[in-house]
């Protein structure tokens, strides 16, 4: 068995890519304890954008990538291809829902201020799936604009105009 946490930066943060191959030879112990490690990390990604529905996206998106797990090339890429997945899933069940009820935001950080959690909360609410995919991935979770365009499979040019009008629906919403 290996060690799921790496010590040191390596190719794939936080999880050993060895983990990965031994879960995608069908170690069930190793699968177990992936999963285990993903779970938290889908779900961040997930919740702010699906809101109410990211319990939903984010087993879809474990399903997903669990059925996917042995066509993943390189270990390594385990945590953007998740990302991806989870991005996309989020996207798509928030979209299916409809919806613009708020739901809690568990895993946004507000310096220890209940009140700025649910004023954001309520700020992300009103915006589109797409915003808060755009939004989250760049301000959330620090993805460049590349990375975001690769993850929403949508051109540069469209994350930047999107970035810039989520922000802009952001800011007006905050302020009023």
């Amino acid at each position: 068995m290996t060690t799921a946490v790496q010590q040191e930066a390596g190719p794939t943060p936080g999880i050993d890519p060895a983990l990965v191959r031994d879960a995608q030879r069908g170690d069930p112990l190793a699968l177990a304890e992936l999963m285990e490690l993903l779970t938290p990390y889908v779900g961040r990604i997930c919740g702010p954008i699906a809101r109410q529905d990211g319990p939903d996206a984010a087993q879809d998106a474990l399903i997903v990538i669990l059925r996917g797990l042995r066509q993943l090339r390189e270990p390594a890429a385990l945590l953007g291809w998740a990302r991806t997945i989870a991005v996309r899933e989020a996207v798509r069940v928030a979209q299916r829902a409809g919806r613009t009820v708020t739901a809690p935001l568990d895993e946004l950080r507000a310096a220890g201020d209940p009140q700025l959690a649910t004023d954001v909360e309520d700020a992300l609410a009103r915006l589109t799936p797409e915003h808060r995919a755009v939004l989250v991935l760049r301000d959330l979770e620090g993805v460049d604009e590349t990375t975001t365009s690769s993850v929403l499979a949508v051109p540069l040019g469209t994350v930047r105009s999107r970035l810039a009008r989520a922000r802009r629906s952001f800011r007006k919403v905050w302020e009023s």
